[in-house]
């Protein structure tokens, strides 16, 4: 008969267990988190988060990596970078990768039933990580994660985590990601949001399809890598055809890019402690690897870089033509510096 120190652990882990059980590696699945109360005061109403899993939960339970979504992105997406010899090993690790609130998978303008559109309540980063405390302490029985790490939005998210739950997690990894954005990154996002709102069949919120996607490409064509890759790679018949195309591209919802592009404005891990970047960074525990580009125009560099140094983080600097995009031009890199890192 087991002690109870040696039996509790046991049950944890078969909640675990039990709750993927069933649910194929890499299928949608989705949690039911109720009302979910935001930053702001006001109330999220019948949260529902989209996952997938990937891989085995070990019996210690010490191999789960935690990586939500980039910008837009879901995890279907998300799944190319999941898998044997990738950016998060499903052969070594438990992986759960988590839809971001109003990514159009988990809560969002576009499916909310009680409050859809513009009535869906502005978000924040840290109202997305609460979303995915809840959904991994509630629904999947896991009160700590051997890593959490994330891309872009998942980067910012990470910083967020790191400094709100700095207990939860052994190691994360901020990949071309923000602990609050710089100057030149609001002024990004603040026009992606004019010219949503300026665009007269936005009405609203109110539109019969979805507006401004050939704005949001040429914001995408402009900003995700650098000038010099995107003349090398696209001349300029393609590049005017490539904008023309963006019409048809009815994954897009411009509610949806609004609420998140408010987010990651929003974004400030520091607010909880008064502002000051330096009180959040000696509140991390975390064993941290800052994944960085130099010519990065989407999320511009500085700030992670900085607190980087204030948690005396490992920091991966890539300087090259790739800029925003380095985790596809520059990935074995990155996946060498990250199975390193964890392997640590």
């Amino acid at each position: 008969m087991r002690g109870r120190d040696g039996l509790f652990p046991l049950i944890a882990w078969l909640v675990v267990v039990c709750a993927v059980a069933g649910a194929q590696d890499g299928n949608q699945q989705f949690a039911n988190l109720g009302d979910l109360k935001l930053q702001s005061g006001e109330v999220l109403r019948d949260c529902r988060i989209g996952y997938r899993t990937f891989g085995k939960l070990d019996a210690t339970r010490s191999n789960t990596i935690l990586f939500p979504t980039w910008a837009g992105g879901t995890t279907e997406q998300l799944s190319a970078s999941i898998g044997p010899g990738k950016l998060a090993d499903s052969s070594k690790y438990f992986v759960i990768a988590v839809d971001a609130l109003s990514n159009g998978v988990s809560s969002s303008p576009s499916n909310s039933v009680i409050q859809p559109r513009m009535s869906f309540p502005k978000i924040t980063i840290r109202d997305m990580v609460e979303s995915q405390h809840r959904l991994l302490t509630e629904k999947l029985g896991i009160h700590h994660v051997m890593t959490v790490m994330g891309i872009s939005m998942g980067g910012m998210q990470t910083f967020q985590w790191m400094v709100a739950y700095p207990d939860f997690m052994d190691k994360a990894i901020p990949i071309v990601g923000s602990p609050r954005l710089a100057a030149y990154d609001l002024v990004l996002w603040q026009a992606q949001i004019d010219s949503i709102m300026n665009d007269k069949a936005w009405n609203n919120g109110d539109y019969k399809e979805s507006p401004a996607r050939v704005s949001n490409a040429e914001f995408g064509a402009l900003v995700l890598t650098t000038p010099q890759r995107y003349n090398a790679e696209t001349t300029r018949e393609k590049a005017l055809q490539s904008l023309s195309a963006a019409k048809s591209d009815w994954a897009y919802d411009a509610n949806n890019h609004i609420r998140q592009d408010q987010a990651m404005m929003a974004l400030d891990v520091s607010e909880a402690l008064g502002g000051s970047m330096e009180k959040a960074a000696a509140s991390v525990r975390a064993k941290v690897l800052v994944v960085v580009a130099l010519q990065d125009h989407t999320v511009t560099p500085a700030p992670a870089m900085e607190f980087g140094k204030w948690i005396r983080a490992e920091l991966l600097t890539l300087n090259n033509e790739c800029g925003h995009q380095l985790t596809s031009c520059e990935n074995d890199r990155v996946v060498s510096a990250v199975s390193e890192f964890l392997q640590k």
